[in-house]
């Protein structure tokens, strides 16, 4: 599933193709996803702008017309392409490798636009969705209303993470793993937060000591602005809009890494997988504490 790096790729990337296009027509071809769709809402989407893309956690916010808000989660295998006037065939952001031709079967819902412009939401395996909020109700639905603050945010703090574990008996992993202490982390990075942090993904949270907790957001920080930099993870042949792939993967130094050597050149050990709240979770026994 897209973490955060990946999910704000895809608005950059959908920013680029389909700001201030304008919705022609709207085609269900299958409206099963996680959560039906309202095939009335979006036909009444005829004629209107997209006037601005935004993100929330690992969520898209289309901005359409004056009243009207498109929330879309990718789930596992959702995608977006974008074709252009000539039939061209763009990947608009990060996704499983598909073949389009082959696999245009999969297509669930197709925006026509102007200049004979197309975009189409895609999903294999159907647990992403794409639901339409009025403007002021957007934030205040459950997808969203209790997520916490995001990590590349000012209020993603030292002294809010010291706060929220008080009294906790959780694992540090499970607490950044929550989308209600800390929004649109996800396996991937917290793995590799944890590792740089020097802190075991099983240590008590409540336990950690004041500069263990410094560590945490300041590697938060630091991966996600990275990864954003290089592209994303390119995991199971995700790639970009022009067909490159995230290169981060390429600097992972526990995800996906069990039995190889730790990065750490003072380190002799190899990376172990373990299972927490049944993810697969890699790290170092010498290295994290």
């Amino acid at each position: 599933m897209p973490e955060l790096p990946e999910v704000e790729v895809v608005k950059r990337s959908l920013e680029r193709k389909i700001l201030n296009s304008v919705i022609k027509k709207v085609k269900i071809k299958d409206g099963n996803l996680r959560y039906k769709v309202d095939k009335t809402s979006f036909f009444k989407l005829r004629g209107k702008k997209i006037k601005k893309i935004k993100r929330r956690s690992k969520f898209l916010i289309f901005e359409i017309g004056k009243t009207e808000q498109i929330l879309v989660h990718l789930g596992m295998t959702g995608k977006f392409f974008f074709i252009d006037h000539k039939e061209n065939e763009f990947k608009t952001s990060f996704y499983y490798f598909l073949n389009y031709k082959k696999d245009r079967k999969h297509d669930k819902i197709i925006f026509f636009l102007n200049k004979k412009q197309k975009l189409i939401y895609n999903d294999v395996r159907k647990f992403g969705f794409l639901k339409i909020y009025k403007l002021k109700s957007i934030y205040k639905v459950n997808h969203l209303k209790y997520l916490g603050p995001e990590p590349l945010e000012k209020n993603w703090n030292s002294i809010y993470l010291k706060k929220y574990i008080i009294g906790r008996k959780r694992s540090i992993k499970n607490i950044l793993m929550d989308q209600k202490c800390v929004s649109g982390l996800g396996n991937i990075y917290v793995n590799e937060i944890l590792f740089l942090s020097g802190i075991k993904p099983d240590r008590k949270a409540a336990k950690l000591k004041s500069s263990e907790i410094d560590k945490i957001v300041k590697f938060s920080k630091k991966i996600l602005k990275n990864s954003i930099k290089l592209g994303g993870s390119t995991i199971k042949d995700f790639s970009s809009e022009n067909g490159k792939k995230g290169i981060y993967q390429q600097y992972f130094n526990v995800y996906g890494r069990e039995n190889q050597e730790c990065s750490n050149v003072d380190c002799n050990l190899s990376i172990v997988r373990s299972v927490i709240s049944n993810r697969s979770t890699f790290f170092c026994k010498k290295c994290q504490k």
